[in-house]
Formats: structure tokens, sequence, C-alpha cells
């Protein structure tokens, strides 16, 4: 039976993380795929597309003259809408609460070509936390013909909110394949990985069993400014306090996130034996091993409160609100916000609290079983073929465009 092909439409880092296992399921079910890179993190991008085996057959060139949203939006709308105009893929798969993500299911909307939502379903009901993603998720919700969401919360606020049940297919959260394929890649490595690391982290390594590693990821949009130099300020009580820390943190490449922090850094002397390593963003390999050997991981990122979990290590999440409650309720990891002082408090209760820190380590993932690409893939194959058929049934429309 064959099919018309299936558009990935993807541009940020945790976007072509998560895809990449779809990508992989589908060509296993004899999909054909296509990849639209949109283009944000384009410097992170192309290593990720390549260690995944995943090469982009369309790539928009963003030529980007502010910040702003609207700009953005307006930039991603116009060339995703040429590529799938010229393509005219018989679906289009979109990932989470990016703006290429809500761009590309208006685009994909405006010609009519059916969208399947991967990670579907996440809210946190507060319309500007986290902004622009909580919004552009729930525009997602209505223009997308198949739901995946990863959990059965996800699943019950796609129902609350209309969405036919048909439509909806739990399939647990890809970030989970992807966390386990990279371990296990990490595995396969000399040192067990410890190669990839960029030489300012040549000497963690040896850090591993003497210290307690922390890593630290801080970018998002509603924290910028005044949020980011909280956490950096707790961070910093942190090192001045505590002689058995390594902070690993991994500094955004967006100015406004990078001068912040080197703004609250300034001066610092460690604690004797403390140390703190502000890092170039990392590659995706890297950033596992790290995490994977972290002692505790401190984040204000989504993807990452998924990945701790699959990687086992306790996680304080940098925000007030979570479109992830499952990894709350699930005992894995704790909202804290960004308070310099609470987040201080909170580290140094779990560096005295042993069996609190061991009921996070040992919590049950919540967000599947490693097996949810391949859910994706057969269901995108059955719906296809579905409509195949009836294709071959039915005389074609005639109707135009609009």
């Amino acid at each position: 039976m064959s099919h018309g092909s299936v558009i990935l439409c993807m541009g940020t880092r945790p976007e072509i993380i998560k895809m990449a296992p779809v990508h992989r399921a589908l060509r296993s079910v004899d999909l054909p795929t296509l990849v639209l890179h949109t283009g944000q993190h384009d410097e992170m991008a192309w290593p990720l597309y390549e260690f995944f085996g995943m090469r982009p057959d369309h790539a928009l060139s963003l030529e980007r003259k502010s910040d702003s949203l609207a700009h953005l939006t307006a930039l991603l709308t116009e060339q995703s809408h040429r590529v799938l105009a010229e393509t005219r893929p018989a679906a289009v798969l979109v990932q989470g609460d990016t703006t290429s993500a809500m761009v590309g299911s208006l685009a994909s909307f405006y010609l009519k070509i059916p969208v399947g939502h991967v990670e579907a379903g996440l809210r946190t009901f507060s319309n500007y936390d986290p902004f622009p993603e909580e919004k552009n998720r729930q525009l997602i919700g209505r223009l997308a013909r198949w739901h995946f969401p990863p959990t059965s919360i996800a699943s019950d606020n796609l129902r609350r909110e209309g969405v036919a049940p048909e439509w909806i297919h739990q399939t647990g959260n890809t970030i989970v394949d992807a966390t386990h394929w990279g371990l296990a890649y990490l595995r396969t490595l000399p040192g067990s990985g410890a190669c990839i690391l960029p030489p300012e982290l040549s000497t963690l390594p040896d850090a591993v069993g003497r210290k307690r590693i922390v890593l630290v990821t801080a970018h998002r949009r509603e924290n910028w400014g005044a949020g980011i130099e909280s956490i950096a300020r707790g961070v910093r009580q942190l090192l001045e306090s505590q002689p058995d820390l390594v902070v690993v943190w991994p500094v955004h490449s967006n100015p406004r996130v990078k001068d912040s922090v080197q703004r609250a850094f300034h001066g610092l002397i460690c604690h004797d034996g403390s140390q703190l390593v502000l890092a170039e963003p990392l590659n995706y390999p890297a950033l596992l091993w790290v995490m994977s050997r972290a002692w505790l991981i401190l984040s204000d990122s989504g993807g990452i409160q998924e990945e701790s979990v699959s990687a086992g290590v306790p996680i304080l999440v940098l925000r007030d609100t979570t479109e992830r409650p499952e990894l709350i309720s699930a005992g894995a990891g704790k909202l804290v916000g960004t308070n310099a002082d609470n987040l201080c408090r909170e580290v140094v209760a779990l560096l005295h609290d042993q069996p609190a820190y061991d009921r996070m380590s040992r919590a049950k993932n919540p967000f599947g079983d490693g097996h949810a690409a391949q859910r994706i893939a057969i269901i995108l194959w059955r719906a296809l073929a579905s409509t195949h058929r009836a294709q071959t049934l039915e005389p074609q429309s005639s109707e135009p465009v609009v």
C-alpha cells in the first residue's frame, strides 16, 4: 500500500530530539517522510540532525530583524506555507508548543492538510505561563486531527476541550524513547561517552563520585531578566556555602540570558572545593552525559523535566507552574520558582535528607515506556492507508484551496 509523504515540521532543539524517534519509527513502517527544518536553533540543530541520522529535506532561512514573536511568526508562516504548498504531503506532524509547531499547524490548515500533534494536551491553564507556549499548544489543539498526548492527564485535558475521543491516542512521550536511545549510544563509546565532552568540561569525569554535580539550565522567556538573575544568585549562594558542589551551567546563547548570568556571577569566589563551569550550550550527547551523572538538576526547561526522570535524576523546576504535573505527582521533581533564597534552601534540604533524595531519584517515570514513537507510526500508517483506499474509490474534489 503506497501512501503520500508525511512532513515532520521542527526547528528548535527540543523538537528535533523528540521528533527523531518518530522519524525512525515512520520509516520502519515504510511511510515516506520529509523533514522541514524551520530554522530557529540553527547552530544547535545541524549537529542534532547528524546525531540522529535525520537530514532535513527543506530548511527555512529566517532573516530575523528582531526577537519579537510577531516577526518570527510572520516569517515562519509565509515560508512554511510555501514549502507545504509545493510538497503537498498527506499529513504534517508538529511537536509540542513552539511557535514553529503552531505555525506549521496553521499553514497546514490553510492548505487543508491534516495535522498530527506529538505531545498534545499539556496545559498549565495560565495564559502567560509559559509564554507563548500555553496558547501555542491550545491553538494547535484546535487545528490538529490526530492528538498524541503522553499521559492520561493530557488526554483528559483534550477531552474537556471538546476534542473527539476517536482522535485522541495516548502514546507516552517520545522524549523517553530519545533518552533511552541516547544513553544506550553513550555506553558504546570510550569512557561511556566522556570522549564527547567539550574542553571546558574535560575535568568533569574526575569529579564524578567525588563531588555532587548540579546541572543548571534556564532560558524561558518569562524568566528573562529578573528571573534568571535570581536563579543565578541562588546558585551563587550554594557555591559560596557548599564545598561539595560542582555546578555545570550551559548558558543559552540568547544575549538577554547570557548577560544576566554573567552579571550575577561577577566577582564570585567559590567555597573551597566547589566549582562553577559556565559552558557554551552543549550538544545533545554531551548534555545527556552530564545529566546522567548529575546529582541534581535545576531547570526551567519543559523537556529536561521529562529527561531527568528518564535518567533517574531529581529535578527542581525553576518555575511557578508546570504543564507536566505528572512529574510532581510522581515525586520525581518539585516546583521551586526562581527566588534565590528558596532555591538555595531546597537544594540544601536535599543535601541533608538522603531518604527524600532517594525517593525522588527512584520515582517511576510517568511519561511512558520508550515505545511512544512506534505507537504514533502505527496509528498514522493505518490512518493514511484508510485515506488512500477511500481516495481510490471516491472522485477527487475540485474545490480550490482558499
